[in-house]
């Protein structure tokens, strides 16, 4: 009758495999129906600029700065300009620009002339949808993710309560075919001053200028600050199941002590994080995409992230130091704004330390290299899969002799568990006796119990390594392998390559020496079955990796193993 309990264990497996899939692909649908769709329709412009934003009364020990979405100055108000002299004139309402490059399609916002809107043309929300272009920034009902940027100060245009209306010549701007560059102008009068507030977008680059070109018109001299913040709620678009893989969602900034500084949305609610230095940058951080302000790198620059204390909102900004143009001249403030991908060079190229955004742990000086590797690999080959595979083997190579010192001590180990097992039954009762008689036997065998840890020690950091590169790396987004495997960014569809890995797992083990504790034996055991539950949720390409460095791992051991036990 074993034939037929094995047959029903055998069943019953297979039908909670079958429940499991079934399972994540409902929670998968639950969690789209969940999201903002990709698809929402963006909000119409503000309101018009005569409904003054409206602002909570202020509580009890909190100030009106702290339930504003506008920071105020660095510096106190000067005589020289006073707000109240010089309102701007105002268009007669908002209207929604909209601007295409090459690679994006930008919504741009005349009052305050923020940008709600930001689609990546050059990567899909989802795979083979060309058509669908993944949304990095926008302003729904259901979501909030904008970038703002004013000038406040003196003479600034941007209140508490109000925000300028600017006028624009058009309402569509296209880059032409023939042209590397596009310029939008946003125009304002002000008393005394005339202000264009200028966005330029440049042909293969995610990167946007921010300038305000100001012409004082007046008999005294013009002053303000410029700012530029992101605005955004905390919703988070890689929300999954419990098991799964969680990227970092959050806030980052460069300081003079730390370079890189990562700073998550339940920190900012209990504290805000203010500094002070030249140059600088300011990010949001979601898994693959970045957004940035990257300030004037000569300035003095107040970076503030906080949370408004009213709503479910978050601000991540800068004020630059007060400019100062005379009466009769001409004068600008300016900055940068990226959104889109996490790509190493163009991060690297924007400001210092904004790569670092691309999180690849406390051991990204071994990361980096190993991604330039993966990259150099992938220019041969043109598969991204196939240049993990090529990248682990090479790996391997470099670590062949530690592995093999590794193994060839475990292989020992195993080939004297039989004397080791009578020295057992022979001492058990006493420990100090059977550990003088172990002592012996190692000597007398030349096994150093410690000799198999040693070398795989020095790889962990490696491999570890090449494990967030893998994690971190967006050109595995919606990038192919072979057959089923349509993106390696994201878990396998059907299970195979954690399978797979944990198939490799239980055959190491097989070839590793059976630890002396029962205990310690059934856990060892289970060990493949628990991995194996784990990386069904994991992204294929880190699946990939692991497959490929096992099978290395068992056929390097696996001759090394026959060749001990038959000396």
């Amino acid at each position: 009758m074993n034939w037929l309990r094995n047959s029903l264990i055998g069943g019953i497996l297979i039908i909670l495999f079958l429940l499991f899939i079934r399972w994540n692909e409902f929670q998968e649908k639950q969690i789209e129906l969940s999201a903002p769709s990709s698809n929402e329709t963006t909000l119409a412009a503000s309101p018009a600029p005569n409904n003054p934003v409206n602002i909570p009364t202020t509580p009890e020990g909190i100030s009106s700065a702290e339930l504003s979405d506008i920071p105020e100055a660095p510096v106190a108000r000067t005589a020289q300009g006073n707000p109240n002299d010089t309102s701007p004139s105002l268009a007669a309402y908002s209207q929604l620009i909209t601007v295409n490059t090459d690679n994006a399609q930008i919504l741009i916002d005349t009052k305050g002339g923020d940008i709600v809107k930001v689609a990546l043309l050059d990567y899909n929300a989802k795979l083979n949808e060309s058509d669908n272009p993944f949304i990095l920034l926008n302003r729904t009902e259901s979501h909030t993710y904008i970038a703002q940027s004013g000038l406040v100060g003196p003479n600034g245009t941007d209140g508490n309560t109000t925000r300028p209306v600017f006028s624009v010549a058009q309402t569509v701007f296209s880059l032409d075919e023939n042209d590397d560059k596009l310029v939008v102008d946003l125009n304002l009068q002000q008393a005394g001053a005339d202000i264009t507030k200028r966005f330029t977008f440049n042909r293969g680059s995610h990167l946007v200028s921010v300038e305000y070109i100001v012409t004082n018109k007046s008999a005294s001299d013009w002053q303000a600050n410029m700012f530029g913040q992101i605005k955004r709620d905390s919703y988070d678009p890689t929300t999954g199941t419990g098991i799964s893989m969680k990227p970092f969602l959050g806030a980052a900034i460069t300081t003079p002590d730390t370079n890189y500084k990562k700073i998550d949305f339940d920190d900012l609610a209990e504290k805000a994080v203010k500094q002070e230095l030249v140059g600088g940058w300011v990010a949001m951080i979601q898994h693959y995409f970045i957004s940035a302000w990257i300030p004037d790198a000569d300035k003095t620059n107040h970076f503030n992230l906080r949370k408004n204390r009213s709503s479910d909102i978050y601000l991540l900004g800068f004020t630059s130091e007060s400019t100062t143009i005379a009466p009769n001249s001409t004068g600008s403030l300016s900055a940068s704004f990226y959104a889109g991908p996490k790509n190493i060079r163009t991060l690297s190229a924007i400001s210092p330390h904004l790569d670092l955004t691309i999180d690849f742990g406390w051991l990204w000086m071994i990361a980096k290299p190993l991604f330039f590797g993966l990259e150099k690999i992938h220019g041969w080959v043109g598969n991204w899969g196939i240049a993990i595979i090529l990248l682990t083997c090479s790996i391997k190579l470099l670590f062949f002799y530690p592995s093999a010192m590794s193994y060839r001590s475990m292989a020992k180990m195993r080939k004297v568990q039989p004397l080791m097992a009578e020295l057992k039954e022979r001492y058990g009762d006493d420990r100090q006796k059977m550990s003088g008689e172990l002592m012996k036997l190692y000597k007398k065998e030349k096994v150093n119990p410690m000799g198999g840890c040693l070398p795989v020690l020095l790889q962990m950091p490696v491999f570890l390594a090449l494990y967030w590169t893998l994690m971190e790396s967006v050109e595995l987004r919606h990038s192919p392998f072979f057959l089923w495997i349509h993106d390696l960014s994201v878990r396998d569809p059907y299970f195979v390559l954690p399978l797979l890995m944990g198939a490799t797992m239980w055959i190491q083990q097989k070839l590793n020496p059976t630890p002396p504790d029962p205990m310690q034996a059934k856990i060892m055991q289970m060990m493949p079955i628990f991995f194996t539950a784990l990386f069904m949720m994991f992204p294929a390409g880190l699946v990939l990796y692991w497959v490929v460095n096992n099978t290395l791992s068992i056929t390097q051991q696996y001759f090394i193993t026959k060749k001990i036990e038959n000396s």
